[in-house]
């Protein structure tokens, strides 16, 4: 599957997004995906123009998520990020822990960069269904807006897959094999969630604990993603 393709393409709507860039939504070019354009244009403009990335995180979030990350690079800046919390993070730690540097989604060659973006993307649905907003006429929609962007059937069932299943960070967090990848799973969903709605909060405390996160890190890849979001 290429999930980095995919994810590539939902970053570069959430920039489209930000930029209130609703062309590619709403102009019907290459669109098979029946009254998704009119839906769109029907909900708030320029706030779901983003297209699935818009459809899934909702008006609020998606105009907030990650500025700078969707502005200056999309993925490769989420590495980044990611890259300079998890550092930072060591340098606290001194010799506590081990100061490798980190292998983050930026830094890695094709293969693994892949397995880190399967977790983001499932990070970044299971985040953006824990306010249970998405309900299954969204789906639907989703699934044909994200087909318009891959033609990978393994990629397109999984990614149904996953928007279909009960939200349980347990086995979300569960993708995350190595340390860099919690951080990158967890700075995502802190991205994408809305921390003034109680339900997205609970969800990003579980699933920072589910990660196994160190405190430490954890607010430090907070502090990261609100710099990343101005």
């Amino acid at each position: 599957m290429n999930t980095k393709g995919l994810l590539d393409q939902l970053f570069k709507q959430g920039a489209d997004l930000l930029a209130g860039n609703t062309s590619h939504a709403s102009s019907g070019k290459n669109d098979n995906s029946g009254g998704v354009s009119g839906f769109l244009a029907g909900r708030g403009g320029a706030a779901l123009g983003g297209g699935a990335l818009g459809l899934l995180l909702g008006s609020k979030k998606g105009r907030k998520m990650g500025g700078k990350i969707l502005t200056y690079g999309g993925l490769a800046a989420l590495g980044v990020v990611a890259y300079k919390a998890y550092g930072n993070w060591q340098k606290q730690q001194g010799s506590k822990v081990s100061q490798a540097e980190p292998q983050t989604v930026d830094r890695l060659p094709a293969p693994q960069a892949e397995q880190h973006c399967h977790a983001i993307l499932r990070a970044i649905i299971g985040a953006a269904k824990a306010d249970g907003h998405i309900d299954d006429r969204e789906r639907d929609l989703i699934d044909n807006e994200v087909a318009r962007l891959t033609s990978d059937g393994a990629l397109l069932h999984w990614f149904d897959a996953e928007l279909k299943k009960p939200l349980d960070p347990t086995e979300i967090a569960s993708s995350a094999t190595t340390p860099e990848m919690a951080a990158e799973m967890y700075l995502a969903s802190v991205l994408v969630v809305d921390e003034e709605n109680f339900m997205e909060r609970s969800y990003l405390t579980e699933l920072a604990r589910q990660l196994k996160l160190e405190p430490a890190l954890k607010a430090e890849l907070e502090q990261q993603a609100r710099h990343a979001s101005g």
